[in-house]
C-alpha cells in the first residue's frame, strides 16, 4: 500500500466526512488516494477559508474538522484558521504538503519549516518522515485535538514519503477508543459544597466549555435547583436559554449592566471558563473573588483569577455531582437580587426594536431574525462591532447554536464558517452575520458554496467602515483615521455568482427579505445598510452609566 493510501484509509479510521483545502503539486498523491474514498474532498477558495471551515466544523460536531494545503505559502495561508481554533478551543486537524525530504536540510524553492511555524498555534505538530509511523501519526493527531481541552493539530508529509510503499505490517490504522475523563474529587466537591454555604449571592460565570459534551444540560439541571444566576462569556451563549429566569445574558463588553452582578455577587463558580476570550480583570478588578474553578484544565496562573478550590476533571460529572449534594443539602438561593436586573436587560435588548422610517440597526435587525429563527437554528458571527450586538443582544436558546470567535476573535471567519456549519447541521437552517469588512476577507468562498450546494443566509451590515474601530477612534480621540471603505453592490455581487440578492430600503421589506431568505433553503445573500451611530451611542451609554443593582432591587 502507499503511503498517501495508507493516510486516507487512516482518516476514514477516524470517522473524517470531509476534507476542506487547496490542490497542490505536494499534495498530488494525497489528493489521488482521496479520489475513491468515503471522505469528501471540497476544494476552496483559499487556505484560510478552509481552516476555518475545517475550525467551525470541528467546533459544531466536537469531531476534529480537516484542512489540507500544499507547501510554503499554502500552508502559510492556513495559519489565522488553525490559531483561531486553537485560541477558540475547536478541534481542527491540518494536513500540509512538503517537498522532497532530501531538500530539507537546505534553501529551495517554497520550503518553509513548518512544523515550527506552526508549534505556537497548536497542541502537537510534526512531520511524517516514514512511511511506517503514519497510523501513530494520524490516531494521535486527532486523539490530541478532540481531547479536553480540544484543540489543533498538524502533520506534514513530504511528497517523496507520499509516493513510498508500506509493509503490510505497519499498514493497519489504530483503532479508535473513546478516553474516558476524570471524575471529581471527592473532597474538592465537598470544599465546593462550604463555599455554597458560605455564599448568599452566588454567580455561575459559563464559559466555552460549559456547551461542550454534556455539561450544558447538567448545569441546566444544577441552575433550576438552586436559582443561581448564570451569566455567560460570547462562546458560552445558549449553555442556559436566555429564556430562563437565571439567565442574565452575556459579559464581555466593557462597562455593561453584568459587571453590576458580578460586583454584588460573593461567589464566582466559573465552568470551562477561557482566561484568552474575556479577561478576569474585568470582571473582578479588585482581585477580591472568591472563585470556584470548574474545567477540563487547571487555571491559568493569572493575577487576576486565583481560585479558592479548582475542580479539574470532566464538567459535566462535576455538575452531576454538585446537583445530588445541592438536592441532599437543599441549598436553594434567593433570586430577589438579580431577577430585576434581568428585567432591565430584557427591555433594554427590546428598546431596539425597529420603527418605520428610521435607519436600520444591527440591534434591530437581530430582533427581527430571532423572532424568526428557531430555537435550534444556527447563528454564525464574524467580528466587528456587529458581533459585540449579536453577543449581548441576541437571545439564545440552545448550546453551540450562537457561534462567536473570541479567543482570537479573527475577521473573515463567518461566511467559510456558515458553509460548515451547514455540511454538519444540514437539517438546520444557518444564517451568518458579518460587516461589510469582514465580508470581503472572506466573500471568495461563496464559490464554494454555490459549486458545492451549500444553503445559507449571509446578511452584511454595511457601514462603508470598520465600524469597531471607528467607534473606538471617535470615543478615545474624538476623530478617525483609517478605517472608511467602499464597497461594491453587495445585490448584484451576489447576483454574479448566480444567487438571490437582497437590498431592503424599508422595514416591512426588511421583514419580508428576511423571512423569504430563511425559508427558501438557497444561498443568498442580504445587504443591510446600517447607521453606525448606535455603535457609538452603545460605547457611551455603557461607559457613562454608574447604576448599582439597588436601582433595580434590593440586596
Amino acid at each position: 500500500m502507499k503511503a498517501s493510501d495508507l493516510i486516507v484509509k487512516c482518516l476514514e479510521n477516524e470517522g473524517v466526512k470531509y476534507i476542506f483545502g487547496l490542490p497542490g503539486e505536494e499534495n498530488e498523491d494525497l489528493l489521488f488516494s482521496l479520489e475513491n474514498s468515503t471522505i469528501k474532498f471540497i476544494p476552496t477558495r483559499h487556505e484560510q477559508g478552509a481552516a476555518f471551515m475545517a475550525d467551525v466544523y470541528g467546533r459544531l460536531t466536537g469531531k476534529a474538522g480537516v484542512c489540507l494545503s500544499t507547501l510554503g505559502p499554502g500552508a502559510t495561508n492556513l495559519i489565522t484558521g488553525i490559531a483561531d481554533a486553537h485560541l477558540d478551543k475547536s478541534p481542527l486537524v491540518a494536513i500540509t504538503g512538503q517537498g522532497d525530504s532530501h531538500r530539507l536540510h537546505k534553501e529551495s524553492h517554497q520550503l518553509l519549516d513548518i512544523v515550527s511555524m506552526f508549534k505556537p498555534i497548536t497542541k502537537w505538530n510534526t512531520s511524517i518522515n516514514a512511511p511506517k509511523i503514519i497510523p501513530e501519526v494520524v490516531r494521535k493527531a486527532f486523539k490530541l485535538a478532540e481531547m479536553e481541552k480540544p484543540g489543533a493539530t498538524h502533520f506534514e508529509l513530504p511528497e517523496d514519503i507520499a509516493k513510498l510503499d508500506v509493509p503490510a505490517e505497519h499498514a493497519i490504522p489504530i483503532p479508535t477508543q473513546r478516553v474516558r475523563r476524570s471524575a471529581p474529587d471527592y473532597k474538592a466537591v465537598q470544599h465546593a459544597i462550604t463555599l455554597l454555604k458560605q455564599a448568599k449571592r452566588p454567580l455561575i460565570l459559563a464559559g466555552n466549555g460549559a456547551i461542550r459534551k454534556l455539561a450544558s444540560k447538567h448545569l441546566r439541571e444544577f441552575v433550576q435547583q438552586t436559582r443561581i444566576p448564570v451569566i455567560s462569556t460570547f462562546m458560552g451563549k445558549g449553555a442556559v436559554s436566555d429564556r430562563e429566569p437565571y439567565s442574565l445574558f452575556s459579559v464581555g463588553l466593557k462597562g455593561d449592566y453584568s459587571r453590576i452582578v458580578f460586583e454584588h455577587a460573593d461567589l464566582i463558580i466559573s465552568i470551562g471558563y477561557d482566561v484568552a476570550e474575556h479577561g478576569p480583570e474585568s470582571w473582578n478588578p479588585k482581585k477580591d473573588k472568591t472563585i470556584i474553578h470548574i474545567d477540563f484544565t487547571p487555571a491559568e496562573v493569572y493575577e487576576y483569577y486565583q481560585p479558592a478550590i479548582e475542580i479539574v476533571c470532566d464538567i459535566s460529572a462535576t455538575l452531576w455531582e454538585l446537583n445530588q449534594m445541592t438536592k441532599k443539602e437543599q441549598l436553594i438561593f434567593d433570586d430577589g437580587w438579580y431577577l430585576p436586573l434581568r428585567e432591565h436587560r430584557k427591555k433594554d435588548i427590546e428598546s431596539y426594536t425597529l420603527q418605520e422610517h428610521a435607519p436600520f440597526t444591527v440591534a434591530g435587525t437581530l430582533n427581527l431574525l430571532r423572532e424568526l429563527m428557531h430555537d435550534n437554528d444556527i447563528l454564525i458571527s464574524d467580528v466587528g462591532a456587529h458581533k459585540m450586538w449579536i453577543a449581548r443582544n441576541f437571545m439564545t436558546y440552545e448550546p453551540n447554536t450562537c457561534i462567536i470567535s473570541n479567543g482570537l476573535a479573527s475577521m473573515g471567519i463567518a461566511v467559510p464558517g456558515g458553509f460548515a456549519a451547514k455540511l454538519a447541521c444540514p437539517d438546520k437552517r444557518v444564517v451568518v452575520g458579518v460587516g461589510d469588512g469582514g465580508f470581503l476577507m472572506s466573500a471568495y468562498e461563496i464559490e464554494t458554496a454555490k459549486r458545492i450546494g451549500v444553503a445559507y443566509t449571509i446578511l452584511i451590515f454595511n457601514d462603508n467602515n470598520y465600524g469597531l474601530i471607528t467607534a473606538k477612534q471617535r470615543l478615545h480621540a474624538g476623530r478617525i483615521f483609517g478605517t472608511e471603505l467602499t464597497n461594491p453592490d453587495f445585490k448584484r455581487y451576489a447576483e454574479s455568482f448566480d444567487i438571490r440578492g437582497y437590498a431592503p430600503q424599508t422595514l416591512s421589506e426588511l421583514k419580508q427579505n428576511l423571512k423569504e431568505a430563511l425559508e427558501s433553503n438557497t444561498l443568498c445573500i442580504m445587504e443591510i445598510s446600517i447607521d453606525p451611530a448606535e455603535n457609538l451611542k452603545l460605547s457611551k451609554k455603557l461607559g457613562n452609566q454608574n447604576h448599582k443593582i439597588t436601582d433595580y432591587g434590593q440586596v
